[in-house]
């Protein structure tokens, strides 16, 4: 068997594309002598490309959803079109510039770009539709389209440019995230950010160009959707201003009753993603034989083959020479790739192929099972040492009171709802051969310890004797006695001495010689024993999950002076992420209004905007409850996103409100007139915002999973925040 490391930074999917090459061309020369292939069993590949394939198809999805949004709204194709320019430019441009910056299309960027479908149209939308709306009122005047498209620009050019400034500025706190979090999102946030810009340049620059050229003589155009809505809107917009102490009464109270269903939500670092593949790694006693345990690998292997769901399984057993391999020699892990999600049994998932696997292994003697997946096995064991969704690490000194209070914390977790796969870190069961000199024997025979002890090397371990040289390489020469003089306490207690006087004494006569249970390991963390309980988390969120766990052993498991608990694996990294956002976003939230408060010169209108954020997470909270998504960090960053498209939302309205105060309107009559102004951007952002995100509800590829709870919770959120912008 071998495995092909990738180096940090490269390319997955070509690096595996050229060593597939590479195997085809060492099988078809028959370069391995005896008529032997090469044969994958598991190809990273293929989660890569159904991951990036899904990925493109809901981006693609996306599109066309925006386009359609555009025409409805508008109701001209000629603006539509202009609209469309930025949807197509922009990508292009971001993609350009992410090759340049060494950014890689994966699952997380490419998600960056779907959520920013429908954003990066914003600018241009804003300023398309005040141009039309500019041109459609000049009629016969004879000032020059060039002249009205600038002024319109003008009008709102410097909202835009705020507006779209804030959206990236909320991205901050994604981009500075530590950690398996930071590596999985800060791409996200750093697409985002560069496709907004490039929208931002391209909606101020080359939108009023097209403007001036495809609605030049164009002065008409239907209303769109937007006829039909403005009359009852404008109803309801007097009838809240003439009850504005109801209407704040109503608002406050829906947002404190969804502040209050947070804490039902359960809580988790990001979404499993299903990867395709199983690995039911396999823990056995330390001392079983290497026979016994191959014995046991066959029928494993063969059970879970006869799986329904299972395409092959290929499985490595004990350690391999790597010193960087935390694999005991008890322990294997088979890989099981599955069939295609559309070949599985009816109504199957790979969770209902993981437990029919789990039946299956439960008649194999000897044997525990612990089911996780390749890549995220891997990576749990990279950050926390252990292959699981939770570890509670017991710390202290002495090794039998680490064991009694490292089972009574493994007892406490299996009688808590959802754990799965509770495991014990093995550290007994290593039979060990005691060899103890008796010293007033050896001096009867005139023989010291180390005559002994270098008898006793030679004899079972073996003792390198010279090298035997083959051209430039050379190999050690070791004797030591047959295994049968060596295999058991009474053949070793049958070894011959020679002493001083020449006499022939057996190891017995010298030594008390047997075997004895020690520790299979002793693992160490900060130069403290520690022993892991791993646990795997299933049909419950993760921060509940712990929350129970660690009242319980704090209740029913006392640790003496000296001996602590550490929580570490998924957890841990759930747990950095939220202290770290708790502290950053609240700063990014001053900096938002440091911005507005510049843009407006105003504290109470600056004020007015940053309120609308808190209003912005009350669609969102109810969509997490009904969907049954937990808040996780791809929620968060769904709430992050929210805040942002609700800010430019205020901007671009209050802006407009503003701009007609100056012009001598009173305040009511220019809220009502702003409002009726800005119906037709508002809505189109929130619309395109909302429908760029659907086609994330309904994917079913590798990765849609992780996406899935920021879909949810911006189109909530937007479901409600727009009715209260």
């Amino acid at each position: 068997g071998g495995i092909v490391l990738m180096q940090a930074g490269g390319n997955a999917r070509a690096i595996v594309s050229r060593v597939k090459e590479r195997v085809e061309q060492i099988n078809q020369d028959k370069l391995i002598p005896g008529g032997l292939q090469i044969v994958p069993f598991y190809d990273r590949s293929l989660l890569v490309n159904a991951a990036l394939e899904g990925m493109v198809r809901v981006l693609i999805e996306g599109i066309v959803l925006v386009v359609v949004v555009l025409i409805v709204f508008l109701g001209d194709w000629r603006s539509s079109l202009i609209v469309v320019a930025t949807l197509v430019l922009t990508p292009l441009v971001t993609f350009m510039i992410m090759g340049h910056l060494g950014i890689s299309a994966n699952l997380m960027s490419l998600g960056g770009m779907a959520i920013a479908i429908g954003i990066m149209v914003d600018g241009s939308v804003v300023v398309v539709e005040n141009a039309h709306r500019h041109l459609t009122k000049k009629k016969g005047k004879k000032e020059s389209t060039q002249a009205v498209v600038l002024r319109a620009t003008s009008e709102v050019g410097q909202p835009v440019f705020f507006g779209v400034g804030v959206i990236c500025l909320v991205f901050v706190p994604l981009m500075t995230l530590q950690g398996m979090e930071g590596k999985l999102f800060s791409p996200l946030a750093y697409v985002i950010a560069i496709a907004l810009l490039v929208s931002l340049v391209v909606s101020l620059t080359l939108s009023p160009v097209l403007c001036s050229y495809l609605l030049g003589g164009h002065t008409g155009g239907g209303a769109g959707l937007i006829g039909w809505i403005q009359g009852p809107y404008l109803t309801a917009l007097k009838f809240a201003l003439r009850h504005g102490r109801w209407t704040l009464m109503v608002s406050a109270g829906l947002l404190v009753g969804s502040w209050a269903l947070v804490p039902l939500l359960g809580t988790a670092f990001v979404p499993e993603m299903k990867e395709g593949s199983l690995v039911p790694s396999l823990l056995r006693a330390p001392n079983m034989s290497l026979e016994e345990s191959l014995e046991l690998e066959l029928e494993a292997m063969e059970r879970i083959a006869a799986t329904p769901g299972v395409a092959n399984v290929v499985s490595s057993l004990g350690r391999g020479g790597d010193p960087t391999e935390v694999q005991p020699e008890w322990v294997s892990t088979p890989i099981a790739t599955l069939l295609p999600r559309d070949e599985l049994p009816d109504g199957w998932t790979q969770d209902d192929v993981a437990d029919a696997i789990r039946e299956q292994l439960a008649a194999v003697p000897g044997t525990w099972v612990v089911m996780a997946q390749p890549i995220s096995a891997r990576v749990d064991e990279m950050v926390a040492g252990v292959r699981a969704d939770l570890a509670v690490k017991v710390f202290g000194s002495d090794l039998d009171v680490l064991l009694e209070k490292a089972e009574a914390v493994a007892a406490v977790v299996r009688s808590i709802a959802g754990s799965r796969d509770v495991r014990v870190e093995q550290v007994a069961g290593q039979q060990y051969l005691n060899i103890v000199i008796d010293r007033r024997a050896i001096a009867r025979f005139g023989l010291n310890v180390a005559d002994v002890n270098d008898v006793i090397q030679t004899a079972i371990g073996g003792r390198d004797i010279t090298e035997i040289y083959e051209g430039e390489r050379r190999f050690p020469a070791v004797v030591r006695f047959p295994e049968r003089f060596r295999n058991s306490p009474e053949a070793i207690e049958r070894i011959l001495l020679r002493s001083r006087t020449g006499a022939v004494v057996p190891l017995s006569a010298l030594a008390d010689i047997d075997i004895r249970d020690g520790p299979a390991q002793i693992s160490r963390e900060d130069v403290q024993r520690r022993i892991v309980v791993a646990i795997n988390v299933k049909e419950r969120d993760l921060g509940g999950f712990v929350t129970e766990v660690q009242a319980a052993v704090a209740d029913r498991v006392p640790l003496p002076e000296g001996y602590f608990l550490e929580w570490g694996g998924q957890f841990e990294n759930l747990e950095r992420a939220h202290k770290h956002l708790a502290l950053i976003i609240p700063l990014t939230v001053a900096a938002v209004f440091f911005l507005l408060f510049l843009f407006f010169d105003s504290v109470r209108e600056a004020l007015l905007i940053i309120l609308v954020i808190p209003f912005a997470t009350i669609g969102g909270i109810l969509a997490l409850v009904i969907s049954g998504e937990y808040l996780s960090v791809p929620a968060s960053v769904g709430f992050i996103t929210l805040g942002g498209i609700a800010v430019l939302n205020g901007v671009v309205l209050i802006s407009c409100i503003r701009d007609l105060e100056a012009q001598g309107c009173g305040r009511v009559s220019a809220i009502v007139r702003g409002c009726r102004e800005r119906l037709r951007p508002v809505l189109m952002t929130a619309s395109m915002a909302t429908f760029g995100l659907v086609p994330f509800l309904f994917a079913t590829g590798p990765g849609a999973e992780v996406q899935r709870p920021l879909s949810v919770v911006v189109i909530g959120g937007l479901i409600t925040c727009t009715p209260l912008t």
